[in-house]
């Protein structure tokens, strides 16, 4: 059997000059046309395909890969709009529909909107949704402490980084736990801090190994592990710089500094201070 909206593995079971028929399984045959059919593909060959509904509502493959599948969120711009809804460039010859009702207002040609990807529950065709507060957080969210998700950054709020969370939860990565630019749309790593009483996540970008460390220490190793192990401040550094950087003062930098090396997390440069290797 096979999954629209996501990917498959099928076995070719006849090549034309159009195209290849693709087992679908229970008797049913899925185009691959000729323009997606692998240099030197024959029959019995299984390949993986993305399987959507064509402009006619034929079940079609594709060897492309859209910019989301179902289940998942995504920041996608209007190319078209008409009396049916707004059509999403999601990276398919057939664009993604976001039907009126699924729109929070009146959606607009070369506008970016985040939305859900979704099957609609009676025509079975992948469709997209704006609403996507009720797509989220209707599941108890079940995570470990240090747990590594899936992150999609939302929007730059007032106190952090609103994110969603696995395409399951809301999250949050607060702003003085940052030490990069975030951009709406950016899918990165994350690590779970604590599931708040609202069932909302914190988040931090850093893995959280180092629980006994904490305050302006805790900060600096955050920020070299982001920095890929290495920063170029030390004892001799500016106290603007520092503090642009930490949001403390020289002497307290310092004082983490020499927490750290005294713990053997960190190790001094002449040009900086860089992360211990971790067994």
């Amino acid at each position: 059997m096979f999954t629209i909206g996501n990917y498959n593995k099928l076995k070719i079971v006849k090549i034309l000059s159009f195209g290849a028929y693709l087992d679908g399984g229970d008797g049913k045959e899925i185009l691959l046309p000729t323009r997606y059919v692998p240099n030197n593909a024959k029959v019995d060959d299984e390949v993986e395909v993305f399987i959507y509904h064509d402009n006619e509502g034929r079940l079609i493959a594709t060897t492309l890969h859209p910019k989301a599948v179902v289940g998942e969120f995504a920041f996608l711009r209007v190319k078209s709009v008409n009396t049916t809804g707004a059509f999403l460039d999601w990276g398919l010859m057939k664009d993604l529909l976001v039907p009126y009702k699924e729109q929070k207002m009146t959606m607009r040609e070369g506008k970016w909107y985040l939305v859900y990807v979704r099957l609609d529950p009676i025509t079975g065709r992948i469709m997209a949704s704006e609403k996507v507060e009720k797509f989220l957080n209707n599941i108890p969210p079940q995570y470990k402490y240090n747990q590594e998700v899936d992150l999609l950054v939302v929007e730059d709020g007032e106190i952090g980084y609103k994110v969603i969370v696995n395409n399951l939860h809301w999250g949050m990565i607060y702003h003085n736990q940052v030490f990069q630019r975030l951009e709406k749309g950016e899918h990165l790593k994350g690590y779970v801090k604590e599931v708040r009483d609202d069932d909302k996540l914190d988040i931090s970008l850093t893995p959280l190994g180092y629980q006994k460390v904490d305050g302006i220490a805790k900060v600096i190793l955050d920020a070299l592990q982001v920095k890929g192990g290495f920063l170029p401040v030390h004892d001799k550094s500016d106290p603007d710089v520092i503090y642009s950087l930490f949001r403390c003062s020289k002497k307290a930098f310092k004082q983490a500094v020499g927490a750290l090396y005294k713990q053997h997390l960190i190790v001094l440069e002449k040009d900086g201070i860089r992360l211990t290797e971790q067994d």
